[in-house]
């Protein structure tokens, strides 16, 4: 397994937390230059984005700092392939880190990365709805659910599966958390840990550096609307998807 702390170089001030992320999370790796969006020509910042490739069609466009997010996990993904690591652990530049629970599901992610392909080290609860157990160490549970968590904070993934997302992200729609929930478009399910040795600091760091100004009343009431739409069509897809889930008891949540 490699490391890379994907990190945005004109965020100074989480300079020194991705420096300690790759000290401390325990696998060899690098901090990784992520693409700034921001500065990207146009050209650039089309070249891969397309709108309503793929059903449930998302309904936003997406910002420039959501299309650099994706290109940098891209970027990793053919990393993966010139250099042939077996999977790489994945962390953005606004984790912090419990190293004693890491450990154990880095143990769980090792032992299932090369069958399930995307496994989520999640910071939050995940979608109410059924999953299945795979496996668990210490306070970690492995889990399968239907309805894939969001967020891209940290996470394992195997080398095929980076080739299949590749594959399947030439063009792509949406941001690449909601892409890789997309498992009826990807064709891999994604795992996740729960308890996972990761934590979200980014309230303590500078604050995310994908989000804009706030938005007006009436939009933000459209978003909404809108958002909740696409949820309830994603729920849908999740439930008719054919991609593959590795067997173990059905928790329901």
């Amino acid at each position: 397994m490699r490391a890379y702390i994907l990190h945005l170089l004109r965020a100074e001030a989480r300079r020194f937390n991705a420096r300690y992320l790759l000290r401390h999370c325990t696998v060899d790796g690098e901090i990784w230059p992520a693409v700034d969006g921001a500065a990207l020509p146009e050209h650039e910042l089309h070249a891969h984005y397309d709108k309503r490739l793929f059903t449930p069609y998302y309904p936003f466009t997406l910002r420039t700092g959501e299309i650099g997010c994706f290109l940098s996990h891209r970027q990793i993904w053919t990393d993966m392939l010139q250099r042939a690591p077996d999977s790489a652990l994945i962390i953005e530049d606004d984790a912090g880190l419990d190293a004693g629970i890491l450990s154990h599901a880095l143990h769980l992610a090792e032992k299932h990365v090369q069958t399930l392909g995307v496994i989520q080290l999640q910071t939050r609860p995940l979608p109410s709805g059924p999953s299945q157990l795979i496996d668990q160490s210490g306070p970690c549970q492995l889990v399968v659910p239907q309805v894939a968590g969001l967020r891209t904070t940290a996470q394992v993934i195997s080398k095929w599966a980076a080739e299949q997302l590749l594959e399947r992200s030439a063009l792509f729609d949406r941001p690449v958390d909601t892409f890789i929930q997309s498992h009826w478009h990807t064709g891999i399910r994604p795992a996740a840990i729960t308890r996972s040795g990761i934590i979200e600091v980014a309230h303590t760091l500078d604050g995310s550096t994908i989000q804009t100004a706030r938005k007006p009343f009436l939009e933000k009431l459209w978003r909404e609307a809108a958002r909740g739409r696409y949820r309830r069509a994603m729920r849908r897809a999740s439930h008719r998807s054919d991609a593959p889930a590795s067997g173990g008891p059905v928790l329901d949540e």
